[in-house]
């Protein structure tokens, strides 16, 4: 029986590796479930898996999920400190899918313990790629991409030469915005950003779909995940989402991963590697389907794009202030402080900021410098945010 953990559980990866695990109860064992603020989800799912604790990230939240679980027998934690100790308890295979700069500390406990870490959370190897894989390397770790756009990658490379690759290609679908006038996206709301054309996702990450902000912290994950440079990565806006990666070979061949808009197939590929095991998604039925479209990427519309490549060309601790800034201004946006494009807007002058100050994004990558340089960029873009406001 397989020990697993799941952190980020009442997130929408969460929820389904939990719909793919409870199909074959006798094959798991959870030992450590965590979520947010959804306090009734957590403590459902929690009895139901009967695991061994239960954590929400937030303390004064504590109350409520000890009262949820009372007299179940199941340990429950609140707060940071508490994340990290559920992650280092033994386990086999570890989900981390809690969303943001948040999800590094809890990774970087699983790894240390030896565990498979199955990677929803890009914002790790944004933040501290060097510090992810040099944690799992020495602990004798494995990790595994799902991203789908990564997990799409992963798997066309299999039994493949890293160094026979040309180019890889991650896809996006474009978001909300993808076919709206350039000159409406100002005044775009959160409603309007919050609704995905294609795939059902929390509120967060959809928005940052419509941004690209995804698909940018998607860009500096792959250099990350597969060691390719940055002018070997290329993004694609394809409308259907059906083609989630693709990846070029010297000899001019492209391989394709190709299936339907369900984060089921990346995560169950993920929790049964290295075999392929049956999974409960749609087959394509690509006669139907008709016809696939792809075109570039518009740098006006997308400027996210552009300011992740100026992080892979300047490297060190540049994604950790990219990804606290643009958290932070995608709090403002959310809680109308800032307007829709106004986001990329701070997301950069943050960025300006800390090229003016010499050594600060060329520190040692150790948790407590990034996690310092995702402090300061996010006070910074709350000082921009201010700013702009007058």
């Amino acid at each position: 029986m397989r020990r697993i953990s799941i952190f980020g559980a009442t997130g929408s990866i969460g929820q389904n590796t939990i719909d793919l695990i409870a199909r074959d109860p006798d094959r798991y064992r959870v030992v450590a479930l965590t979520g947010g603020r959804n306090i009734a989800q957590l403590a459902a799912d929690a009895r139901t898996l009967r695991v061994q604790v239960a954590v929400t990230a937030h303390e004064d939240l504590l109350g409520d999920l000890r009262e949820a679980l009372a007299d179940s027998g199941i340990e429950v934690a609140a707060g940071a400190a508490a994340l990290s100790e559920a992650a280092s308890r033994p386990c086999d295979w570890v989900m981390s899918a809690i969303v943001g700069a948040a999800g590094l500390a809890p990774g970087l406990a699983a790894l240390e313990q030896g565990a498979t870490l199955a990677l929803a959370n890009k914002e790790s190897l944004v933040c501290a790629g060097d510090l992810v894989l040099r944690t799992a390397r020495d602990n004798g770790a494995r990790l595994l991409p799902v991203d789908s756009e990564h997990s799409a990658v992963f798997q066309a490379l299999a039994g493949e030469d890293i160094h026979a690759v040309e180019r890889i290609i991650i896809t996006a679908s474009g978001g909300a915005f993808r076919d709206w006038p350039l000159e409406k996206l100002a005044a775009a709301t959160v409603e309007q950003a919050s609704a995905h054309p294609n795939w059902d996702m929390g509120q967060r990450i959809t928005i940052d779909s419509a941004s690209m902000f995804n698909k940018a912290l998607e860009l500096i994950e792959t250099k990350e995940y597969f060691g390719v440079s940055p002018d070997r990565i290329e993004v694609l806006v394809h409308p259907e989402s059906l083609v989630h990666a693709l990846v070029g070979f010297r000899d001019g061949a492209l391989l394709a991963h190709v299936g339907a808009p369900d984060m089921r197939h990346a995560i169950g590929y993920a929790l049964h590697w290295p075999e392929r095991r049956e999974l409960p998604v749609e087959r394509l039925d690509l006669a139907q389907v008709g016809s696939l479209s792809f075109r570039a990427p518009e740098d006006t519309r997308y400027p996210a794009l552009r300011l992740a490549r100026a992080v892979m060309t300047r490297g060190g601790l540049a994604g950790a202030a990219f990804n606290g800034a643009k958290e932070r201004a995608l709090d403002g946006f959310i809680a109308g402080r800032i307007g829709f494009t106004a986001m990329a807007m701070v997301v950069e002058a943050v960025l300006e900021r800390f090229e003016g100050r010499t050594g600060l994004l060329d520190a040692e990558m150790t948790l407590d410098n990034v996690m310092e340089t995702d402090h300061l960029a996010r006070t910074w873009a709350d000082e921009a945010m201010m700013k702009r406001a007058g």
